[in-house]
């Protein structure tokens, strides 16, 4: 089964269990300052799981892309990805542990789906603590499906709990799913969850029964939710006999045009480290592809996501050169394959085709000019390292080369071998480390709050978009159109499109409009009606979003209309005053305006 098959045969089927399919949403998540990227197929749905109603329904279904960076360090092994497409179902206040566990089970192990043999199943459950008692309840739906004892493992939070994603809000236990693939057990205690590799794990199922209180407490929800999440990649791996995800035909295709890049210099499966590498392009490549072609643009920066796809790229440009690939551009043309390989379920990819190959081509020739300055940098400290009759590079110099011009250290203890010079890296190492601890300390800072952060606060801030928005368009023109957005508790940022810098009297204007709309208390209502009919309407919508065919109108008084998820106000006279604390470039024709509301 390949990774087309099982995207349709899993929407299929929990259509057939009465899911309605919504669509995938962009990488970027609106409004989450806790996240750079969508790393799950939740993100888009946790204003529901909080308790807004879906247009939708109360049973769903979709497939999204993700991307998590956290174990980026790991790619190139079996199983971990930066990019990967999640398959999901929800339940918003309908069935719950049986009816999620039965469901999962029989689209497994039924011959008319995926047809796992029962045997090469194991699941873990929560083994409870001195706060929440054990699931009992999953364990014992499990057994009567016919899992046995003991391949069922009872594990804990750390590894069958989720939640909540800030200090406060729903969060519950989990049921995983896992294959057995063959190998040995480790020992008398490997079983379902165990880390040695003979337990792969393929679907999750999460209970959100709980709410966590600031006091700690842990109340169980009137509305229990089932959120529940299967990775196309590691399954496609599973139900082919693979041992590795690169060993699919998802991966074939980027890797050949790998190997196509290094120009017969390298064939991939002749030298095991070399082989990584390739993995790590093919990764690496395909990621930057989805995060470039998404409708909300992010282009490589030094900051937040900007950061992280620039890190992926020039990543994959390293990982080129111990191919032998080096001074030319190849990762484009390896997107082009995957552009032409996923332009069936995600269209944007083909509508954003020229910005991926732009970008890349951009990106990977500033990279390679770094490269060429930090070579220099290191043939001017030269002299004095010869000199030094330990032979010994230090750590400090070789972390100022990678932190003043980006140069990695593997290439400079490389040019340091040519030499006959051994760099110290340990003390690199240590310098390197602090400047990770200070880098998370600072997104810490930035990202501080959390995905249930849908407080009072929060919620004006939404609503101030919508007035601000259309505002905006009063004044500049009809041709601003949002772009983005992101708020925390403290202030509201938002992205719109406008050639030009915003002169202070249009600004004392638009903060004017939304100061007015505020003064004049206007109620805020939603109706649920179909996409062309809230377009009819007059109802905004944003550019290049994907949305369901019934979705959510906000109707703002006799001012504003939008197509929204939520959360709003009831009415803007709660919303106190508005200030536009600052008006700056975003990127190319889209500026950026942060402002409070006191």
């Amino acid at each position: 089964m390949n990774a087309q098959e099982l995207r349709s045969k899993y929407v299929e089927f929990f259509k057939s269990k009465e899911h309605a399919q919504i669509q995938g949403k962009s990488l970027l998540p609106e409004n989450d300052p806790t996240v750079l990227f969508t790393t799950a197929g939740m993100h888009p749905l946790v204003p529901y799981l909080l308790g807004e109603p879906h247009p939708a329904g109360n049973r769903l279904v979709d497939y999204q892309k993700c991307i998590r960076t956290g174990d980026i360090e790991s790619v190139g092994d079996p199983s971990h990805l930066t990019f990967f497409e999640m398959l999901g179902n929800w339940s918003l206040g309908d069935y719950f542990k049986e009816g999620a566990i039965k469901m999962s089970f029989e689209f497994l192990t039924s011959p008319k789906w995926l047809g796992i043999p029962i045997e090469k199943l194991g699941v873990t459950v929560f083994q409870g603590d001195e706060i929440v008692p054990r699931d009992d309840e999953s364990a014992k739906v499990w057994k009567e499906l016919g899992i046995p004892e003991n391949r069922i493992a009872y594990r804990p939070r750390e590894d069958n709990w989720w939640g909540p994603a800030g200090a406060t809000g729903p969060c519950g236990p989990d049921s995983e799913m896992f294959f057995d693939i063959g190998k040995e057990p480790c020992g008398p205690d490997c079983g379902p969850g165990c880390s040695c590799g003979k337990w792969l794990e393929i679907w999750n199922d999460v209970f959100m029964q709980y709410n966590k209180t600031a006091e700690g407490a842990y109340e169980p929800l009137a509305r229990k939710c089932v959120d529940t999440g299967m990775g196309i990649e590691r399954t496609v791996t599973i139900l082919n006999g693979k041992k590795s995800v690169y060993d699919t035909e998802i991966f074939a295709p980027i890797i050949a045009a790998v190997e196509q890049a290094a120009k017969g210099s390298y064939t991939y499966g002749s030298d095991p480290e070399k082989d990584k590498s390739v993995r790590i392009i093919s990764d690496h490549v395909r990621a930057s592809t989805f995060v470039l072609g998404d409708p909300k643009a992010v282009t490589p920066s030094n900051v937040g996501a900007g950061y992280v796809l620039r890190r992926l790229i020039r990543r994959a440009v390293r990982h080129g050169r111990k191919l032998g690939i080096e001074d030319r551009l190849v990762l484009s043309p390896i997107a082009a394959v995957v552009v032409d390989q996923l332009k069936g379920p995600y269209p944007e990819l083909v509508e954003n085709r020229a910005r991926i190959i732009g970008e890349l081509d951009n990106e990977e020739q500033k990279f390679l000019e770094t490269l060429q300055k930090g070579e220099h940098e290191f043939e001017k400290l030269l002299p004095n390292l010869i000199k030094d009759p330990r032979k010994i590079m230090s750590g400090r110099l070789a972390f100022k080369l990678y932190d003043t011009y980006g140069f990695p250290i593997e290439l400079t203890e490389e040019l340091a071998a040519e030499q006959g010079l051994k760099v110290n890296r340990e003390e690199f190492d240590e310098a390197f480390k602090k400047h990770q601890e200070l880098s998370r300390a600072g997104s810490e800072q930035i990202f501080k709050g959390g995905l249930s952060d849908h407080s009072e606060t929060t919620t004006k801030y939404h609503t101030a978009t919508h007035l601000l928005q259309k505002a905006l368009r009063m004044v500049l023109g009809d041709h601003v159109a949002q772009k983005g957005s992101n708020i925390t508790a403290e202030r509201m940022r938002f992205d719109f499109s406008h050639g030009a810098p915003m002169t202070p009297e249009e600004l004392a204007k638009v903060e004017a409009i939304v100061n007015e709309q505020i003064q004049r208390d206007l109620p805020v209502t939603m109706a649920v009606m179909d996409l062309e009919a809230a377009k009819a309407s007059g109802a905004m919508a944003l550019f290049g979003e994907k949305y369901e065919s019934q979705v959510k109108v906000y109707t703002i008084g006799d001012f504003s209309k939008e197509v929204c998820g939520g959360p709003h106000v009831e009415h803007t006279g709660t919303m106190g005053t508005f200030k536009i604390q600052k008006e700056q470039s975003s990127s190319s024709g889209v500026r950026r305006i942060r402002a409070v509301l006191e």
